[in-house]
């Protein structure tokens, strides 16, 4: 007999008769995400106004990285062991601090130590120390939250309740900071970002001590499931090695993909703020570059936010893997759509609106990464994944930003092209060919969850 088809309200309403924790999970992810979001794609241009080079947001981009690839591992084996509920709120304490050095940042100025200057931006990279914790610790954490709380074969829809949730505040995170920054515009173009910026770190550190209150009262920690005690490097390898077998050909697609994307992701903001200086005037109100770009990212999450909910009921019929394939492809194409598209508001507006349906693949992508995972494991088994797929990616932002901020030349014996330039026409596009290896790999290679095959 088929599946009844179901209605955006019965949709809804399914969504919403989740376990609870999953429901409290979400709530915590919306607020989050809200600081995140209203902070996190406008960095690069703050490093930049605080004097640091693009090589520098290349770094900084490396740099996050590396905690990105260490944080989830552990913070997976720490959720395991005292439990989601603790183990979040301490996260989230860390990422409020995160984000209130963030915002003292520029007020600090300078530290002259003698044989070295601190300049004001090195505090950024500081702040993400704190910042990432509940994002990249807290990963395993909500990994094994659902996986705990949902049936094997509604996975996928359990991931698209929570990264509604999620992806409500990409939307309006980008929006509220552009309103701030609007209201709050600097003169020079080049500080365009203050003092608007400031506000906003400030709305994101209310955000965070919010959060973190509403996940440890909310959640219950009853129904946490605990695994066993943390027995050091070994227990890496061992879980590293008896990662399940489906996980493995997504793990190197999935690589290739977000190291694609790692290497342009940071300079988004730079190419709309600082190639173009791309402004627009809508209903009459001027929007300078810094609150475009919000406006863009905002068209993009209402794209993500209509697509992930049908992507998931979908998955359910078609498989994960249709799905996940579509995502991923988006990720790897959007880079070089972007860098040789016209300066047109109205252009750049339909590719950022393209660019949300990569979002549309996440919920079956998390369902792919924790479905195949003993009940009692989820978090240590996403907390390997994540470790090595992001030790991988390490070097990708560094090496977009060389090639972005680079000026050299090679010449080639024949083709429509004689010659390539470095700078971000190259780093864009040597972006999207990985990403398209990626993309081939994961079709040729990829394998579905055993629930819906």
């Amino acid at each position: 007999m088929a599946a009844e088809s179901p209605s955006v309200r019965s949709t809804v309403r399914q969504f919403l008769s989740l376990e609870r924790d999953v429901l409290v999970l979400s709530v915590a992810m919306f607020a989050f995400s809200l600081g995140f979001q209203m902070t996190g794609r406008y960095l690069s241009e703050y490093l930049v106004v605080l004097g640091a080079s693009p090589f520098v947001v290349g770094l900084y981009g490396s740099f996050g990285n590396i905690i990105s690839a260490v944080y989830p591992y552990a913070g997976g084996v720490f959720s395991d062991r005292v439990g989601s509920r603790y183990a979040l709120t301490l996260f989230g304490l860390l990422s409020t601090l995160g984000f209130l050095v963030w915002l003292v940042a520029p007020l600090v100025g300078p530290v002259d130590l003698g044989a070295v200057v601190l300049e004001p931006w090195v505090w950024i990279f500081v702040g993400l120390v704190l910042a990432q914790a509940w994002k990249s610790f807290g990963l395993g954490a909500t990994f094994a939250i659902v996986k705990q709380s949902v049936p094997d074969d509604r996975l996928a829809r359990g991931f698209a309740s929570t990264e509604t949730f999620r992806r409500t505040a990409f939307l309006l995170g980008p929006l509220l900071a552009a309103g701030l920054l609007f209201v709050f515009a600097g003169g020079a173009a080049e500080e365009a970002i203050l003092p608007g910026f400031l506000y906003v770190l400030g709305v994101a550190v209310v955000f965070g001590v919010v959060a973190t209150a509403v996940q440890h009262v909310s959640y219950e920690a009853d129904a946490d499931s605990f695994g066993t005690e943390f027995e050091g490097v070994d227990q890496i390898r061992s879980d590293l090695a008896d990662l399940p077998e489906p996980l493995r050909p997504l793990l190197v697609a999935d690589t290739l993909v977000r190291f694609a994307n790692g290497m342009v992701y940071g300079f988004f903001i730079l190419v709309v703020t600082r190639i173009w200086e791309l402004d627009a005037t809508l209903f009459g109100f001027y929007l300078n570059p810094a609150v475009l770009f919000g406006v863009l990212l905002g068209v993009e999450m209402v794209v993500a936010l209509a697509s992930m909910a049908p992507a998931a009921v979908v998955a359910e019929r078609v498989g994960l893997k249709p799905v996940v394939a579509v995502g991923f492809a988006v990720y790897a194409v959007f880079p070089v759509l972007l860098i040789f598209a016209p300066a047109d508001p109205l252009v750049v507006t339909l590719l950022f609106a393209f660019s949300g349906l990569r979002f549309a693949g996440l919920p079956s992508h998390k369902a792919l990464i924790v479905g195949p995972a003993e009940r009692d494991a989820g978090g240590r088994v996403t907390g390997a994944y994540y470790l090595l797929r992001n030790t991988i990616v390490i070097p990708s932002a560094a090496l977009g930003g060389y090639l972005y901020d680079s000026d050299w030349t090679v010449v080639l014996p024949a083709g429509p092209l004689d010659t390539l330039t470095a700078g971000p026409e190259l780093a864009f596009s040597v972006a999207t060919a990985v990403g398209v290896v990626g993309v081939a790999y994961f079709l040729a290679f990829g394998e579905e969850f055993a629930a819906y095959a």
